[in-house]
């Protein structure tokens, strides 16, 4: 899909939730699974940057994110034993 129309569609969409109100829940739903999604992406490049010395690399994917923000830290560890014990 060109860059540009999917630009567009997203200005689209932003100027008709400001126009007509976002429902409230969803909204807040979704922004705070995007939140524990960008915590599990950075959770996961710090783990690789620290890992890296190591020979520790953890592809950063959706579900790795999904299982990084939901989880944590633990999930992240788990994340960790699973690619050591796999490779």
């Amino acid at each position: 899909m060109d860059p540009l129309v999917v630009i567009a569609v997203l200005v689209f969409a932003v100027i008709l939730i400001m126009m007509l109100g976002a429902p409230v829940k969803p909204m807040k739903w979704v922004g705070q699974a995007s939140i524990k999604l960008l915590i599990g992406v950075l959770l996961l490049f710090f783990a690789n940057v620290f890992g890296a010395g190591f020979g520790l690399h953890i592809p950063i994917n959706m579900v790795t994110a999904v299982i990084a923000g939901v989880l944590g830290l633990p999930g992240v560890l788990s994340l960790t034993a699973i690619q050591m014990w796999v490779l």
